[in-house]
């Protein structure tokens, strides 16, 4: 069974490792300065970008961070879960799933309009998951480095 709760300081190793298996999956390599300024994001109290963390057995083995932020389409908040990562030695035991259905809980508690995400379109497996929450809305994603 696992836990899921809120990412401390004490798992700055446990998360980073994950991160590194997650930008690694995504083939994406980000600055160490980069690494550094989430971690400070996620234990920062005034920050809206958390994490929360699945652990199995008292370990780390999936994070999904998230921010909320208004919006011009709804009167109170949304939800933007923007990275979701299971380790891959712990794919298959439904945390992603738990991790999501966290999210769900949490954004209705605080009283949040809507949960979203993205996914790359070739992430099969991950989509296999999405799907059965909710379908694509039809949305492409456009992102401009600066």
């Amino acid at each position: 069974m696992a836990t899921i709760r809120d990412a401390t300081p004490e798992d700055e190793g446990a998360w980073r490792a994950l991160w590194d298996q997650y930008l690694a999956f995504y083939k994406v390599g980000l600055s160490p300065e980069v690494t550094a300024a989430t971690w400070a994001r996620l234990m920062d109290e005034s920050s809206p970008v958390k994490a929360r963390l699945a652990e199995v057995d008292g370990q780390v083995m999936a994070f999904a961070i998230h921010l909320h932020h208004p919006s011009t389409w709804v009167a109170t908040e949304d939800c933007y879960l923007e990275d979701l990562f299971v380790a891959e030695s712990a794919r298959g035991l439904g945390l992603g799933r738990a991790l999501i259905d966290d999210l769900i809980g949490l954004a209705r508690s605080k009283g949040w309009a809507r949960l979203y995400w993205h996914t790359n379109e070739g992430n099969a497996r991950a989509r296999a998951l999405y799907d059965q929450y909710v379908g694509s809305d039809g949305h492409i994603r456009y992102r401009m480095v600066l």
